[in-house]
């Protein structure tokens, strides 16, 4: 069985994941969603449709020992002084998680991947990961 036969995405999940990718594309600050699947349907869907502008608020609300993904769109200075607005989705897989938790986000990696059209994903395991992401994405402000 596939992954896409495993887990789904509402219409409005999709709809909400396409307007977030093209209104973020120009956006000023960080934007970042938190995306659960819910273990009762294997829907991926929003957490709470919060959109963070800061890291720290971020991380706050991340849980000590669930998977998570983040979709983050992170406005930043390269090296040679040229704007960029990566959209990339962070694969949040914290150490002392469950194991069937685990699996469970394993499986839908590349579905969210897809789904939410971006190119990179990069896996974080620890609140300061996050934190010091625009050093990962590289920024130099």
């Amino acid at each position: 069985m596939t992954d896409s036969r495993l887990y789904s995405f509402s219409p409005e999940t999709k709809e909400h994941l396409r307007k977030f990718r093209l209104t973020t594309s120009r956006a000023k600050d960080a934007q970042a969603i938190i995306y659960i699947i819910d273990g009762k349907n294997q829907e991926i869907r929003a957490q709470d449709g919060e959109v963070y502008t800061n890291m720290e608020d971020l991380v706050d609300d991340l849980p000590e020992s669930s998977p998570r993904y983040i979709l983050l769109s992170h406005p930043l200075t390269l090296g040679d002084g040229r704007l960029s607005v990566p959209y990339v989705m962070l694969y949040y897989l914290p150490v002392n998680c469950n194991p069937s938790q685990r699996m469970m986000y394993a499986g839908a990696v590349e579905l969210m991947r897809n789904t939410a059209e971006v190119n990179r994903v990069i896996e974080v395991h620890e609140e300061e990961d996050i934190l010091s992401i625009k050093s990962q994405l590289g920024g130099t402000d």
